[in-house]
């Protein structure tokens, strides 16, 4: 586990849930400051409203919305120098975060999906390999190094946003339930049960996830007649959703909302 200080600049959900996974990992919370205008408590770590006038931390990590970058940056300089720092933020690359941070030690970015809180998250990384951060990263789950920084809103749009699409179709899978007149309670509990015991055989297993819908589909039975409508329509909707999640990312360390 990383043994130096380690500074959130802000403290959202995905932070947070990063920061909860640590501390129940063995990272020790006198070790931790969270710096957020509202000065709200997290877990048992101390917390601040503006940097501390302290020597500068082992990691400055970057939580806040990546608009309010630019604007926040001069108050983190001291605590820059010389740290690692890491950004989460969706669209800011590795050019913009070195002018802004021009004398930390070493500038990578990150970025996780909500599931890190159980260690089950995918973290896409961009920029030098530091062993220190990927420890650090390593027991929030799969860590993914992506050597070409233009691919990289297109991995937030994948793995950062996935998580949120696949529960929109967890969703309706159980609508499709109640729609055939089972209990809405009953539907969404067989449904969250279908993907979660499905998602972790397809982890479990040599096959590919196409080849385990074709094992289930037998010829001429009901789940083929149901595969032949989806296969008609969802790979060209889950390519237009991430395309717009993409554009998004892109976009998001300039938007103003």
């Amino acid at each position: 586990m990383f043994g130096g200080p380690v500074w959130l600049a802000g403290c959202g959900n995905m932070a947070g849930a990063m920061l909860s996974r640590w501390l129940e990992t063995g990272l020790d919370p006198e070790k931790v400051t969270v710096v957020r205008p509202s000065g709200r408590p997290v877990a048992n770590v101390r917390v601040l409203t503006a940097p501390p006038a302290e020597p500068p931390p082992a990691m400055l990590m970057l939580g806040m919305k990546p608009q309010m970058l630019a604007g926040a940056a001069p108050g983190w300089q001291a605590a820059s120098e010389g740290a690692l720092v890491v950004s989460i933020l969706a669209g800011t690359t590795i050019e913009t975060l070195k002018a802004l941070f021009p004398k930390a030690r070493r500038v990578v970015r990150a970025m996780p999906n909500l599931p890190v809180a159980l260690g089950k998250g995918v973290v896409a990384m961009h920029g030098v390999r530091d062993p220190q951060v990927e420890a650090l990263m390593t027991p929030l789950g799969l860590v993914e190094w992506i050597d070409d920084e233009a691919h990289f809103d297109a991995v937030t749009a994948l793995a950062g946003s996935g998580p949120a699409f696949l529960y929109r179709f967890i969703d309706a899978l159980a609508k499709g339930g109640t729609a055939l007149g089972i209990g809405a309670d009953q539907a969404a509990r067989l449904a969250l049960a279908t993907v979660e015991g499905a998602a972790a055989l397809a982890v479990r297993s040599d096959a590919t996830p196409a080849e385990l819908a074709e094992r289930v589909a037998s010829k001429g039975g009901s789940t083929r007649a149901g595969l032949d409508v989806l296969d008609s329509q969802l790979d060209v909707l889950v390519a237009a959703t991430l395309a717009a999640a993409e554009r998004r990312n892109a976009g998001l360390a300039t938007s103003r909302g």
